[in-house]
């Protein structure tokens, strides 16, 4: 496989990989900011949205940090996916032994990961648990209340957004919209709706 693979194709090997339903839909909330962040800087929408869907891919089998994503990317490898997208998956951490992040797709990975966690648990907690309520007031008034999400890693976020040369409000506003864009499938468009 030396092309891009298709979302159809990523999709399949999530599902294949990722069994548990909050995993999936992180990774489908990254890829839409993922995807809003390709437009964003005239990028390649597609591939963009391969990486933030697939970036969590092997996290079942290789939950900590010490193994996630290092082992995942031979399974990639063996299955020939190219190595630019193996490349972001592998830097989308703060890990010893993964490359540094040196495109601005890779930036944008790091960036968007931990804040779609943030994002999540603002409508999560909201009455309507529907994420077209929040606001970035919203989820800025929750960033400075440490106990809220505490495993969320605000300081990454910070050098994430910095990194791509984005004012932290912008960042959380692009990241926000876009996972408001595919609420029903994040399972975050309200109380009566079903996620697909």
């Amino acid at each position: 496989m030396t092309q891009t693979p298709t979302r159809e194709e990523t999709w399949e090997l999530v599902k294949e990989t990722t069994q548990g339903e909050n995993l999936r839909k992180h990774m489908l909330a990254v890829e839409a900011a993922m995807r809003a962040y390709a437009r964003h800087f005239g990028e390649d929408e597609t591939l963009w949205g391969i990486v933030g869907l697939l970036h969590d891919f092997d996290y079942e089998q290789h939950p900590t940090l010490d193994d996630h994503p290092r082992l995942g990317a031979p399974i990639l490898r063996e299955r020939g996916w190219p190595e630019t997208i193996i490349r972001a998956i592998l830097s989308h951490g703060n890990y010893d032994g993964v490359p540094a992040r040196e495109s601005r797709m890779e930036k944008a990975l790091f960036a968007v990961d931990e804040l779609t966690g943030l994002i999540t648990a603002v409508a999560l907690v909201r009455p309507s648990k529907d994420i077209r309520d929040v606001k970035v007031k919203s989820v800025r008034k929750k960033w400075k209340d440490r106990r809220f999400a505490a495993a969320v890693n605000r300081e990454e976020i910070a050098q994430g957004a910095a990194d791509l040369g984005i004012d932290l409000n912008e960042h959380i506003r692009i990241v926000l919209e876009a996972m408001q864009g595919v609420a029903p499938e994040l399972g975050l468009a309200g109380q009566g709706d079903i996620a697909t």
